[in-house]
């Protein structure tokens, strides 16, 4: 999508993202998030997001809106091994789906993952988001494996899509 500004995301953008973000949770069918999030607990968050971790917003720059976030964190705390990976999350409003916004925070993303010393980016996709686990593998993710019955949205168990992708520089 041209006219389109990747930044860091800031606490002030809490709003927003919880404005996109919550209808894919309310809809239940994309995420297994299962409970909307507040302004305020979204704020806190990004206030305490991770040092080491990449959080970027796409905003339109013909009007400013945020249109899209991209997040990911260090995959876990508890030990140095897994250092080199991040966790990764991809969100995109509804009407902005299709158009290039989640191609081009991939691209800054993984650009600002490499320069903070990340060498792979790790996900689940539910099963039944096919459209998700397309956009993941043409930004070069492969498939590792099924985690079955892994999440319970809506009193339905759902299948996640475990994914990964190695960094390279270039």
């Amino acid at each position: 999508m041209n006219g389109l500004l990747t930044r860091q995301a800031r606490p002030d953008d809490a709003e927003a993202i919880v404005g996109i973000l919550n209808p894919i949770v309310e809809a239940g069918v994309f995420t297994v998030f299962d409970t909307p999030f507040t302004v305020e607990a979204e704020r806190a968050y990004l206030e305490a997001f991770p040092a080491r971790g990449v959080f970027l917003v796409a905003v339109r720059e013909s009007d400013g809106v945020l249109i899209g976030f991209q997040s990911m964190e260090p995959f876990a705390g508890y030990t140095r091994a897994f250092d080199h990976v991040g966790v990764l999350g991809t969100y995109v409003a509804e009407g902005c789906r299709r158009q290039g916004v989640a191609t081009q925070l991939f691209r800054a993303t993984f650009a600002a993952a490499l320069e903070k010393g990340y060498e792979k980016v790790f996900t689940y996709v539910r099963a039944d988001n096919a459209a998700a686990l397309r956009t993941y593998l043409r930004q070069g993710f492969r498939v590792v494996g099924t985690a079955e019955r892994h999440a319970r949205v809506g009193g339905r168990y759902i299948d996640e899509i475990v994914i990964e992708k190695t960094l390279t520089h270039g």
